[in-house]
């Protein structure tokens, strides 16, 4: 009786652990776990180092090393999963996701991010069920914020205000949605220069791409917005088609899609179905499905910090801000698990820092 209960609970998703075949020129993910986007706070910024150093913070900032993320990555790949996503980093400076947040537009940029690839390439994950291996693989995720940008420059599909940011959106004008287009673009070249196996062009969870999508916050009456889906779609699939187009065949294209969205006025299911093929002819290989925006009075992305959950004494420290986030003292973590918040012990990674406001070993994330 044991050992038939244990089999049946033991398979309940049988092709988890099977290699995924994207292709002749992508080749093979070792398995189907894939480590989604977080935001660890160890993608860097874009404060320009006179400001770094007015600041007073350690030499790794002013330098706008990417080591620490490095070794995130590399361990949690020692770890057998299949394909990583790195946290956002915005196309231009409008996509910030808080002033100087990190982007991705320059070369001198592109070359810190070589250390991450580096790092985790170095690793070999086997293959389900073989004796083979291969190089643990990830992806860059592009996230431009919209009108969720928590600084006073916000752009959206439409002049409007999100209720979860204090700042009311510009609405890009028709040059301003193909000059984003074409960041999107550029952001992904980078992206593969550095090293990266494939991006993740962020389309869900109520940011940019989602404003264009859903009637809700796009009111335009040109070729981006209106009634139909043809307008509303056609910025996020140029971007994936002209991704495609610059980056070639051998270049994994991740796009999150959004089935409900939990917000009036949002997306028909029938809409989302057709988007979804849409999406796949103009170049996706994986498409990432979810629920809700940030906005959702549903509360399927969860953001909220327990009272009390930062008790470290370096946390009522004078220290700015990002030294609080980036020293090796421990302090307490929050797990999300089963959709329960709890406390767990404050404890030392040898290599990283625990994040206070992320979980890295349960099952949801704290953060999109």
């Amino acid at each position: 009786m044991e050992s038939s209960s244990s089999s049946s609970s033991a398979t309940p998703f049988p092709k988890l652990f099977s290699p995924l075949d994207l292709g002749p020129d992508i080749g093979v993910l070792p398995n189907r776990v894939i480590m989604g986007s977080m935001h660890t706070g160890l993608e860097g910024h874009s404060q320009p180092n006179w400001m770094v150093r007015m600041l007073g913070v350690d030499k790794d900032h002013v330098d706008h090393s990417l080591e620490c993320m490095a070794r995130y990555f590399a361990e949690r790949a020692q770890g057998g999963v299949g394909l990583m996503v790195t946290g956002g980093i915005s196309p231009n400076w409008e996509g910030w996701v808080s002033p100087f947040a990190a982007k991705l537009t320059s070369q001198k940029e592109m070359e810190q991010h070589q250390a991450v690839t580096e790092a985790v390439h170095a690793v070999q994950v086997p293959i389900a069920g073989t004796t083979e291996s291969v190089p643990a693989r990830i992806c860059l995720q592009i996230l431009h914020a919209g009108r969720y940008a928590f600084h006073p420059f916000p752009v959206s599909a439409s002049s409007t205000k999100s209720p979860i940011s204090p700042f009311k959106a510009r609405a890009l004008s028709k040059s301003g949605v193909q000059r984003t287009i074409r960041d999107f673009v550029k952001c992904a070249e980078l992206a593969k220069e550095a090293g990266y196996d494939g991006v993740e062009i962020m389309g869900s969870e109520g940011y940019l791409l989602s404003q264009f999508l859903d009637p809700c916050t796009n009111f335009r009456n040109d070729e981006y917005g209106g009634p139909s889906l043809d307008n509303r779609a056609r910025s996020p699939l140029e971007i994936v088609r002209q991704t495609r187009q610059a980056v070639g065949a051998d270049f994994i294209i991740i796009v999150p899609l959004f089935l409900l969205d939990f917000v009036e006025d949002g997306l028909a299911w029938e809409e989302c179905l057709e988007l979804a093929q849409r999406l796949e002819t103009a170049g996706a290989s994986i498409l990432n499905t979810g629920i809700g925006w940030h906005e959702s009075r549903v509360p399927t992305i969860a953001t909220s910090v327990p009272r009390a959950a930062f008790t470290s004494p370096l946390w009522h420290s004078n220290k700015p801000m990002w030294y609080r986030f980036h020293s090796s003292q421990p302090t307490a973590s929050i797990h999300l698990k089963r959709q329960k918040i709890c406390l767990c012990k404050a404890h030392q990674s040898t290599t990283v820092p625990c994040r206070p406001t992320t979980c890295t070993k349960g099952s949801r994330r704290t953060s999109g």
